[in-house]
């Protein structure tokens, strides 16, 4: 990891959970933790006078202040070994997280924050991330069990190298084992069970499970050696894989997605698999892109 662990805050509730997680990764790897605050002058028509908010020195920026010293505080009563620096940029949250992934090794935050509408379950500056950010991307949701295993979502595609990359290196640094989970089914997984969807179709379910279970274990042969100290699980379950990872992440730390997976539409930087995961896990859940560089 050759960067910082970048998160974003805004002063919300989920935001300061978002910290602590980022500052327990950053503490984890031996690296530093860099707090980010967007700042956006709120929309206003120009006054023809001075500006109603008053000079860069009103309450407005001592308002900004006291949200980055508020992160950074809880930082360091999480992880007081670490190295915080903070910053304050001005831009659109989206813009900003994701030119600092550029350098970050890690970015992390909330699902969702200040200027999301209370009915939605997941902040847009989350679902950029996970789709355009140039490293992993954590989305702090949910409860996390602290004693439960690193779950993996494997489907086998080379799109998903990056993510079992990134899941055995987390199950090691957390001092955990991984549960890799391949969902598998004999019709074509869809978002909906209803009375327009396709009859399945008859396969010789039991040469299907077997292929299912070899691609499984292929996708964790290389990773096994590497890491001798983390104890592997595979669950091969016969179920549609939404349904799957979000029960099964009941009882994890954190969810290990890629951002897309065989069956993926070509022009869709973010699966259905991932979308949902991302919606409704009830931990923590870890995006990685398979082009990062």
């Amino acid at each position: 990891m050759s960067g910082p662990v970048v998160v974003g805050v805004d002063g919300s509730e989920p935001s300061l959970a978002a910290v602590e997680v980022a500052a327990g990764e950053a503490s984890m790897r031996g690296i530093g933790l860099r707090v980010v605050h967007a700042f956006v002058w709120p929309g206003l028509h120009a006054p023809l006078g001075p500006s109603p908010l008053g000079p860069v020195e009103g309450e407005l920026h001592r308002l900004v202040e006291r949200t980055v010293a508020e992160a950074v505080a809880r930082a360091r009563a999480v992880a007081p070994e670490v190295e915080v620096s903070h910053a304050v940029i001005g831009g659109e949250p989206v813009g900003v997280l994701a030119a600092q992934s550029r350098a970050a090794g890690l970015v992390v935050v909330g699902s969702r924050g200040l200027g999301t509408f209370n009915s939605l379950l997941l902040g847009s500056v989350a679902v950029h991330l996970a789709a355009h950010g140039h490293c992993p991307v954590v989305v702090v949701r949910g409860r996390p069990d602290p004693t439960g295993p690193v779950l993996l979502a494997v489907d086998g595609s080379p799109a998903g190298e990056r993510a079992v990359d990134f899941a055995f290196a987390e199950a090691s640094l957390r001092g955990t084992g991984l549960l890799a989970l391949h969902a598998w089914s004999t019709w074509t997984e869809r978002a909906y069970h209803g009375p327009g969807d396709p009859p399945a179709v008859l396969y010789d379910v039991d040469r299907l499970r077997d292929e299912e279970e070899r691609l499984l274990a292929e996708a964790l042969s290389g990773h096994l050696t590497r890491y001798p100290g983390v104890t592997v699980r595979r669950r091969l379950v016969q179920d549609r894989t939404r349904p799957a990872l979000i029960e099964a992440s009941e009882s994890a730390q954190l969810v290990v997605v890629g951002a897309r997976g065989r069956g993926g539409f070509a022009g869709l930087l973010l699966g259905s698999v991932s979308q949902a995961v991302l919606h409704h896990a009830h931990c923590p859940v870890a995006v990685v892109r398979s082009d990062l560089t």
